[in-house]
């Protein structure tokens, strides 16, 4: 059995509207992989350490290859410079535990 995935984003939106695009379309380019949205929006609190830069996404996937798969898929990177040129953010892949 393999281990779920996480991948973890901190974005900071800086240019609202032109994260338009990529809002209304990222959602269809995760769920073909298996990927689920578990933890989106809401203002971070630290606790410990520096306290995120912005709003922290949390998508799982079945296994670190379908994350990877996403990631590089036709049609999260048609969408993806959207959010690159209208947001700061920090992102990762994680492995979970089965």
């Amino acid at each position: 059995m393999s281990s779920p995935a996480y991948f973890v984003i901190d974005v900071k939106i800086t240019d609202a509207e032109g994260m338009k695009p990529y809002q209304a379309n990222v959602e269809q380019t995760y769920k073909p992989f298996g990927g689920e949205l578990i933890v989106a929006g809401g203002i971070p609190k630290a606790l410990e350490g520096d306290a995120p830069m912005g709003r922290i996404v949390v998508l799982r996937f079945p296994s670190l290859e379908h994350a990877h798969a996403w990631h590089d898929s036709p049609a999260y990177q048609a969408i993806l410079g959207h959010r690159l040129a209208a947001a700061e953010s920090r992102a990762y892949f994680v492995e979970g535990v089965a």
